[in-house]
């Protein structure tokens, strides 16, 4: 046989595989207009095409604006646009919290979790409902201030409106042994906008094959120069599975392999569930040049792996399951860049690797009855012991039992990150008190009570940073301040974002009684006038600030600014924006 043959057969394959690749997504990119989806995907049968808004925000990590307000937001992206497609800082858009580098220069900021993977960027997200469940063909993001932020969406197969999800979705979890799948749309690394003019934001979404009301956007804002301000988004789709023609423009080569790899590792859970898994393994005669090679060198080595990674290389051979699994690889472990695969059969396989374990984040994940309490409670009573830092942010499965469980397995427990944790409810807060070790202690955005917090300032007098930022269940903070100065010496963060009833009393107790204080957070204080002098006192008694943030407080005057230049030779941010 000619062997013109066997290459014309290796082409038609590689050909056809072009081809269900460009079936199963749309060529990256921005569209312009609708004609860029009808050009490379004409849908068959033509569906109507349903257009909504948001009809509900109901979820977010974090927001500029007051738990008991509107403006600045999460929710003013419910609904149609207030504001696009004018440009500008406007109240009724949606705002996060941060922006820009700085935040990661500061006193409080916190050393980055290793091995996390250089396509997970993203620093916040917001969950989006919509009336009903389509199959998405175009999503607008309509961003009326400095865009740029977002760098992924994602669809879910859950609908928050109904507890019986359609056939086809039925299959596709069951096929998974999930309860929630979700799909990446279209993601992207950070880009740099080149102005802060509002724009209709239109990436090229990829085609799921289930439909969905719930859209969720992730965000970095770390190349911005200011806050970004989201309006509104738009969902465009239809209610039947589209079944795309063959009639295909060309295939960028470049991009095979990385959607190859998507499919294969996608969001569902079982395909990490099956990389932690026990595999049998083939045992051979040698192990080749790793024979020679120091056991520590090899454990140097693997540590540059993401854990997808080390869990795919485990099922290659004993000696590197060995490796992969030996608890030294975890002892530092974040699984937030996962959020979405993380379940309690994840946790389950996870804890015989895990029972050195120093760094656990598991921030964003478990939700929708992903981990329940008891498989997280069965993780902690095997891998908690050693543990040092936990990041828990947006956790919504924690409650008091959780607690109660972190409080009694975490002996050495130094780091706790509760923020965003708003399903918590007040008295489980109380636990906290028994971990007098801890030195970090974040629960911005939870509903914690002041009896609680006064136990917890009395017995965790080694705290060094605390953030009580939007806390607005918290009655007198000029209690909470002079139990303050009296307990926690040594604090050199305090983040009071938002604290509605502060006076100049509980400054004054804060700043005698905390002087080693280098980050403190007063913006939009209200209840703080400069004409009691109480930033001026600030300045004299605190010298090591570094960073100051009182933001939109219109009192503050020459006198303050010339008091913090002359005491406070270490200040790097100031923040007195209004």
């Amino acid at each position: 046989m000619s062997p013109v043959f066997p290459m014309l057969t290796v082409l038609s394959m590689f050909y056809y595989m072009c081809l269900r690749r460009r079936a199963r997504t749309a060529t990256r990119g921005e569209m312009n207009s609708r004609r860029a989806i009808e050009s490379n995907t004409r849908a068959l049968p033509i569906n109507v095409e349903i257009v909504q808004y948001a009809k509900e925000v109901l979820d977010f990590s974090s927001h500029y604006g007051s738990e008991n307000s509107m403006s600045y937001t999460m929710w003013n992206l419910a609904g149609i646009p207030n504001v696009y497609p004018s440009s500008g800082d406007f109240t009724q858009t949606a705002v996060f919290r941060t922006y820009g580098t700085w935040w990661d220069h500061c006193p409080s900021a916190r050393l980055p979790f290793k091995r996390t993977p250089t396509s997970f960027c993203s620093q916040d997200y917001v969950e989006l409902a919509f009336e009903e469940q389509v199959y998405p063909t175009a999503v607008h993001i309509l961003e009326t201030y400095h865009p740029g932020a977002v760098v992924r969406i994602l669809a879910c197969s859950a609908n928050p409106y109904s507890q019986n999800p359609p056939a086809e979705v039925r299959r596709l979890l069951q096929a998974s042994y999930s309860s929630v799948r979700w799909e990446i749309l279209w993601s992207e690394a950070p880009t740099k906008v080149s102005g802060p003019q509002a724009r209709q934001f239109t990436p090229c979404i990829k085609q799921i094959n289930f439909p969905t009301n719930l859209i969720r956007l992730e965000v970095n804002s770390s190349l911005l120069d200011y806050y970004t301000e989201l309006d509104a988004v738009v969902l465009h789709g239809v209610k039947e599975k589209p079944v795309l023609s063959l009639k295909t423009s060309m295939i960028d080569m470049t991009d095979i392999d990385e959607d190859e790899d998507e499919e294969k590792y996608g969001c569902g859970m079982d395909a990490l569930n099956k990389q932690f898994s026990v595999v049998t393994l083939r045992e051979w005669p040698t192990n080749g040049y790793f024979d020679k090679l120091p056991y520590e060198l090899i454990q140097l080595i693997l540590s540059h792996l993401t854990v997808p990674d080390l869990c795919r290389l485990a099922q290659t051979c004993k000696l590197l399951y060995q490796h992969c699994c030996d608890p030294l690889q975890y002892i530092h472990l974040s699984l937030q860049p996962y959020w979405a695969r993380i379940n309690d059969t994840s946790l389950e396989y996870l804890q015989s690797r895990c029972t050195l374990i120093q760094w656990l984040n598991l921030s964003w994940t478990g939700n929708r009855g992903a981990i329940s309490v008891s498989g997280f409670s069965r993780f902690l009573k095997v891998c908690g012991s050693e543990l040092v830092r936990l990041e828990l942010s947006c956790g919504h499965f924690l409650n008091e039992t959780c607690l109660e469980v972190i409080t009694e397995t975490c002996p050495n427990l130094q780091e706790l990150n509760l923020a965003s944790c708003d399903k918590i409810p007040p008295q489980a807060f109380n636990h906290i008190a028994k971990v007098g070790s801890l030195k970090r202690l974040i629960l911005y955005r939870t509903k914690v009570e002041q009896t609680a917090l006064l136990s917890i300032l009395n017995f965790c007098s080694e705290l060094q940073h605390l953030s009580l930022g939007s806390c607005v269940m918290i009655e007198d903070y000029d209690l909470i301040a002079s139990m303050m100065g009296a307990k926690c010496k040594k604090l050199r963060s305090l983040d009071l974002w938002r604290c509605k009833n502060i006076t100049e009393n509980g400054i004054a107790e804060l700043a005698s009684g905390c002087q080693l204080l280098e980050e403190l957070d007063l913006g939009w204080c209200p209840t703080l006038q400069s004409s009691t002098g109480c930033f001026a006192n600030l300045a004299r008694k605190l010298p090591n600030l570094q960073k100051l943030f009182l933001t939109a407080n219109r009192s503050v005057c020459d006198t303050d600014i010339e008091e913090l230049a002359a005491n406070c030779t270490h200040l790097r941010q100031l923040d007195i924006l209004d």
